[in-house]
C-alpha cells in the first residue's frame, strides 16, 4: 500500500480553493508537441504523476524538456530518438498510463511507424481501444498485433485524409486520430467525434501551430492536412472535475467555499447538475461561490417522478463526476437514482459508503438508488481502500463530511489525479494528514 489518508470528518471547511489544470487536457497536449520540432510552450500544467509520467516519457524520446516555473514548461522534439518507443524501458513505462496510447497518432503522423505495449490505467471496465486504430487504418496504416510480446504496431508510408464515422465519441480516440490527421495528405472529416473542452483545447492549440481544423465542438471536425506545423504557447483549462469535487464538498460538509478561476462558459451542464440536488452556488466573475448550507433538497422532475442523474458524452454530464454525485445525494432530502451508462464497475465503490451508513442500494453494476439522509445522521468514519481516481475523490468527500476518523488506504490512485490534495484541504480547514 502507497500510504494512506486519515481524516478527523465533521468539520464545517471555509476560503477559497483554485482548481488545479485539467489532467485529461494535459495527456493530450503533451503528446502533441511531437507533432513539431518547434518550441511548444505549456502553462498550468497539473504536478501530478500521471502527468509526470508522461513528460519523463517524452524526456526518454530525448524532447527536450525544460521547467520555467510551477507547470510551466517548455518542449522542443527536434531530435526524437524513435528507436526508444522499440525499447523494453517503453514496453514497461507506456503499458502503465493509458495517456500513453496518444503518442501513436503524433508518432504515425511525423515518423510513419508506431508501436504501442497494451495499456494499463484504472480498474473501471474494458476500456476499448479500438477507436484509436480503427482510425488509423482508415488513414491507410497498416495494424497488427503482436500476441507474444502484448504489443501493437501500426505502420504507414503516406496517410491520407477520409471521412472516419467512429463507432463511439472516444475523447482519447478522436485526439488521437485528429494528430495523425493534421499531417495526413488531403480532407480528413470526423463523425462522432468527441467534443470534450480538452478537444477542443487540443483542436486550438493545433490551429495556432498551423494546422487547418474545423468544426470544433461539434461532432463533426474536418482536418485538411498540412506539411508541417510549427511551435506555440498553450494554456490549459482548470479542471472541471475537481471543480465539481469542490462543489460536493462544500455542499457535504456544510462549507462556505470560493472555487477561484473556473472558466465558467467550458463547464456545460456541471453547475445546474449540483443545483438540481438543491445545492445553491452562484457565478462571482469566473468564481464559483458556494454558501454554507444546512440542508439541501433534490428537486424532482415536473410530473413528480424521482431525478436520475446519468452521464452522457459531452456536452452531457461527464462520467467522471458520477461518483460524486452519489455521494452528495447520501446527505440530500430526497432519492436519486444514478445510472451510469458509459463505465461498468464504477459504483462499486458504494459498499463502502454503505459501511459509513449511507442508504444506497445498488440495482445492478450500472445504477444505484440512493436515499438521502438530509443531514440528520453524518456518516460516520470507517477504514477504507480506493479502488480508483474518482472514486478515491468520492471517498475522501465522504470522510471530510462524516463523524469520527476515516482512514483511505491506496491513496496513490487519488495521487495520480490530484496535486498534494492534503495540503490543499488543510488551507481550507480540513483535517486530514498522510500516514
Amino acid at each position: 500500500m502507497d500510504g494512506a489518508f486519515e481524516i478527523r470528518g465533521g468539520k464545517r471547511l471555509s476560503g477559497e480553493i483554485t482548481p488545479q489544470g485539467a489532467k485529461n487536457e494535459a495527456l493530450q497536449i503533451l503528446c502533441a508537441v511531437l507533432l513539431t520540432e518547434d518550441e511548444v510552450r505549456i502553462t498550468n500544467i497539473p504536478d501530478i504523476k500521471d502527468v509526470n509520467k508522461l513528460i519523463e516519457i517524452l524526456q526518454d524520446f530525448n524532447v527536450k524538456v525544460t521547467k520555467n516555473g510551477k507547470g510551466d514548461y517548455t518542449f522542443k522534439a527536434d531530435e526524437v530518438n524513435f528507436d526508444y518507443i522499440k525499447s523494453r524501458e517503453f514496453k514497461k513505462d507506456g503499458a502503465k498510463l493509458r495517456g500513453s496510447v496518444m503518442i501513436l497518432g503524433p508518432m504515425l503522423a511525423r515518423f510513419g511507424e508506431a508501436y504501442m505495449p497494451t495499456p494499463g490505467g484504472d480498474k473501471i471496465g474494458r476500456r476499448r481501444l479500438d477507436t484509436h486504430f480503427q482510425g488509423f487504418v482508415e488513414l491507410g496504416a497498416e495494424f497488427s498485433f503482436d500476441e507474444e510480446d502484448q504489443y501493437y504496431s501500426l505502420k504507414a508510408k503516406e496517410l491520407t485524409g477520409k471521412f472516419i464515422l467512429l463507432e463511439e465519441a472516444s475523447v482519447t480516440g478522436t485526439a488521437n486520430i485528429v494528430m495523425a490527421a493534421v499531417l495526413a495528405k488531403g480532407k480528413t472529416r470526423i463523425y462522432n467525434a468527441a467534443c470534450e473542452p480538452y478537444l477542443q483545447q487540443l483542436c486550438k492549440m493545433l490551429n495556432r501551430m498551423g494546422a487547418n481544423i474545423t468544426g470544433i465542438g461539434s461532432n463533426l471536425i474536418t482536418i485538411e492536412g498540412v506539411d508541417k506545423l510549427h511551435g506555440t504557447e498553450h494554456t490549459m483549462l482548470p479542471d472541471m472535475v475537481e471543480i465539481g469535487s469542490w462543489i460536493g464538498l462544500a455542499a457535504m460538509t456544510k462549507s462556505e467555499i470560493t472555487i477561484k478561476n473556473v472558466n465558467w462558459n467550458q463547464l456545460g451542464v456541471i453547475p445546474n447538475t449540483f443545483r438540481k440536488l438543491g445545492i445553491e452556488l452562484e457565478q462571482r466573475g469566473d468564481d464559483i461561490y458556494i454558501p454554507s448550507q444546512e440542508h439541501y433538497k433534490v428537486q424532482k422532475f415536473i410530473d413528480g417522478s424521482i431525478l436520475t442523474v446519468s452521464d452522457a458524452p459531452w456536452p452531457g454530464f461527464t462520467p467522471d463526476l458520477l461518483s460524486i454525485i452519489l455521494v452528495v445525494a447520501t446527505q440530500a432530502k430526497g432519492s436519486v437514482l444514478i445510472h451510469q451508462k458509459m463505465f461498468e464497475s464504477r459504483l462499486f465503490f458504494v459498499d463502502k459508503l454503505i459501511d459509513m451508513g449511507a442508504q444506497i442500494i445498488l440495482c445492478d453494476p450500472h445504477r444505484a438508488t440512493v436515499i438521502g439522509l438530509n443531514q440528520e445522521t453524518p456518516l460516520r468514519g470507517t477504514t477504507m481502500v480506493s479502488p480508483d481516481i474518482r472514486a478515491g475523490n468520492a471517498l475522501l468527500i465522504a470522510a471530510l463530511s462524516a463523524e469520527g476518523k476515516s482512514v483511505i488506504q491506496n491513496i496513490e490512485q487519488i495521487d495520480r489525479g490530484y496535486e498534494n490534495i492534503d495540503e490543499r484541504l488543510r488551507a481550507i480547514g480540513a483535517e486530514i494528514r498522510r500516514i
